[in-house]
């Protein structure tokens, strides 16, 4: 069993290439996301997909190089168990990560795959009433892949950038989709009350900007 720490840093020309294929289509990030999904779904694992994958495919594109999903405790255990205890008809598109035992990184490109699970919370991780979602109940599927809706990746992203002070960015991600989306006050009438306020703090924000 290989277990590999970090992927190296990129040089300046070389991290400047790779966003300019990712957000062409062809990046690292992006082969590794197919075969992810082609390999969950042929173990029959479901799943979602969240964090900045997800804003690219709901209308904010950023960059990011690394790809964060949701399983269920059971999915989990058949994803991420076979990969380390390497068993017949492995995963074996992935070696386990050092610095977790619920992230592992793609084979050859080492891009880093976290892992969430249903029920687990974001930002500070202490409980509210917003959680990672059941793959079941709250995807979409755009152009193949399942992606967590535009409704519950808001809701995650305020929960996290309210409650986790190292995690501001969630909220500015939250501030572009509203841009990018056209969202209006109504919207906030499709999210949990938790966010609700904050929502719309930020959009108070954006529409006066």
């Amino acid at each position: 069993m290989t277990i590999i720490a970090a992927k190296p840093t990129l040089s300046l020309s070389d991290a400047y290439d790779e966003a300019c294929q990712y957000f062409a289509g062809r990046g690292s990030v992006n082969i590794t996301l197919e075969q992810l999904v082609a390999d969950l779904k042929s173990h029959d694992i479901d799943y979602v997909v969240i964090g900045g994958v997800a804003l690219f495919a709901h209308g904010y594109r950023r960059v990011t190089n690394n790809i964060d999903i949701v399983l269920t405790a059971e999915g989990l255990s058949r994803f991420v168990i076979p990969v380390s205890g390497r068993a017949p008809q492995t995963l074996c598109n992935y070696d386990p990560d050092i610095t977790s035992n619920k992230r592992v990184r793609s084979v050859p490109n080492g891009i880093s795959i976290k892992i969430m699970t249903t029920g687990e919370y974001p930002g500070d991780g202490k409980a509210k009433s917003i959680s990672m979602p059941d793959p079941a109940t709250a995807a979409v599927e755009i152009d193949g892949i399942k992606f967590v809706t535009l409704e519950k990746l808001v809701e995650l992203k305020l929960a996290s950038g309210m409650t986790a002070p190292d995690r501001l960015k969630d909220l500015a991600d939250v501030q572009e989709l509203i841009k990018v989306r056209q969202l209006q006050p109504e919207f906030a009438e499709r999210l949990d009350p938790y966010v609700r306020a904050k929502f719309l703090e930020l959009y108070d924000a954006v529409s006066k900007a």
